[in-house]
């Protein structure tokens, strides 16, 4: 059940088949234990299993003299390229929200940024290897697309892009409450079944702007600014949530099982993507419920 596309896979660090880590824990003794459905805990198929300056001290007669953790991803690394990555996008959104006035040209900028961000993001959902580069200029662009809409929901519903960012913040936190509280088993089966939902979910929605943009339903079909938009709204909410389950486990198994410290960009890539679909539709959200359109 491999894919590299984040969006649909939220591809986390195995490199041959599934999920690294699910149904197997990290345990002492190296890299033979937990074999089973985990790349990085055979040493035959995870290159980052042997510490590489320790190989070459052993191949020279002498012990290894650099840590076992060296050029190995750590909790530090992944907080530190989300902060970088997520401080992109917010100084994206603010430059873009202050020098983009409300009009029509910046909404198609704003499109533009949108679409130039997606490419930017598929590029590197297929690429084997984090490219910082590439995953920050995505940040960059996804500000720009964030500062435009939310300067026009500000226009209209005063105070909804705030509201939208601590709502997004209470959907990650409560997120992470219940997976680190074990309340969520992220298994193999559980993430087949909610991806499954989630290209469902994507394929209906691709399906209905088709049917708004030719005029066959009216007032936004099932992104309507009513009640049933509101239900698809929490639901597409609950995916978000969804993603960030993954988010949390693939990080978790890359630090446990030694996966080199390039895919905290990774993490710091997939955490992003998903922080955004929340916003996003936080955002919708709150208009809905403000009542006033």
């Amino acid at each position: 059940m491999r894919s590299s596309n984040p969006v649909f896979s939220r591809r986390g660090f195995s490199r041959d088949n599934g999920y690294a880590g699910f149904n197997t824990a990290p345990q002492a003794g190296g890299a033979a234990v937990g074999t089973q459905g985990n790349p990085y805990a055979q040493q035959g198929a995870n290159p980052y299993a042997t510490n590489p300056y320790a190989q070459q001290d052993l191949q020279h007669g002498a012990p290894p003299q650099a840590p076992v953790t060296a050029g190995r991803m750590t909790m530090d690394d992944v907080v530190m390229r989300t902060g970088l990555t997520l401080g992109t996008v917010i100084v994206g959104a603010v430059l873009a929200w202050a020098l983009l006035p409300v009009s029509p040209t910046s909404w198609g900028l704003a499109v533009g940024a949108a679409l130039i961000a997606f490419v930017l993001a598929m590029v590197q959902s297929f690429k084997r290897k984090a490219s910082p580069a590439l995953i920050l200029a995505y940040a960059a662009f996804e500000g720009v697309f964030l500062g435009v809409i939310s300067e026009m929901f500000n226009s209209q519903w005063d105070g909804a892009p705030f509201q939208a960012v601590l709502g997004t913040m209470a959907v990650s936190g409560a997120t992470l409450l219940v997976y680190k509280a074990g309340w969520i088993r992220v298994t193999a089966r559980y993430a087949r079944i909610g991806l499954t939902i989630a290209i469902a979910f994507i394929l209906v929605m691709a399906v209905n702007l088709l049917l708004v943009v030719f005029g066959i339903a009216p007032d936004g079909g099932l992104r309507s600014m009513g009640p049933l938009g509101a239900i698809v709204g929490i639901f597409a909410i609950l995916l978000g949530a969804f993603f960030l389950t993954l988010d949390f486990k693939q990080i978790e198994d890359g630090i446990a099982y030694g996966a080199p410290r390039e895919e905290s960009w990774l993490a710091a890539f997939g955490l992003t993507m998903t922080l955004v679909w929340i916003y996003i539709e936080m955002l919708r959200l709150v208009a809905i419920f403000s009542g006033d359109d």
